[in-house]
């Protein structure tokens, strides 16, 4: 079976961002494939480069990262809920004259065409909010 994941809720406000983590590593481990995850709403907060927590608490963008780089997991963001909450790319923060951008690679800023796209491609959609 292929998912794909949506994640509403902001790292450390919000269960959603941790249970999503581990619905996909459990579901890579029993041989399911997760397609890509979208970031929406405050979930966006997952892609932020100035996230900082304490050494003894997981890094949840670096968590992300991992998951993206162990099994090509792509991680979409939406750039209107991103730009909404000051979350943006090196190319948006040039577009909107702004000196700093806190979002890269392999985060990408895309539309929610790419969220009707991945549930179109995938077998399930799993929100979590």
């Amino acid at each position: 079976m292929e998912y794909g994941l949506l994640v509403m809720g902001a790292p450390y406000t919000s269960a959603a961002p941790h249970s999503a983590l581990r619905f996909a590593r459990a579901a890579i481990s029993r041989g399911h494939q997760v397609a890509g995850v979208f970031f929406y709403q405050d979930g966006i907060h997952n892609a932020s480069t100035l996230m900082t927590p304490p050494q003894d608490e997981l890094n949840m963008r670096d968590a992300w990262i991992a998951l993206h780089r162990e099994h090509g997991i792509t991680l979409d963001v939406c750039i209107a809920a991103a730009l909404r909450r000051g979350v943006m790319s090196e190319a948006e923060a040039k577009r909107h004259g702004q000196a700093h951008f806190n979002l890269e690679a392999p985060f990408e800023l895309t539309g929610l065409g790419q969220l009707l796209t991945l549930q179109q491609r995938c077998d399930r959609l799993v929100t979590f909010a």
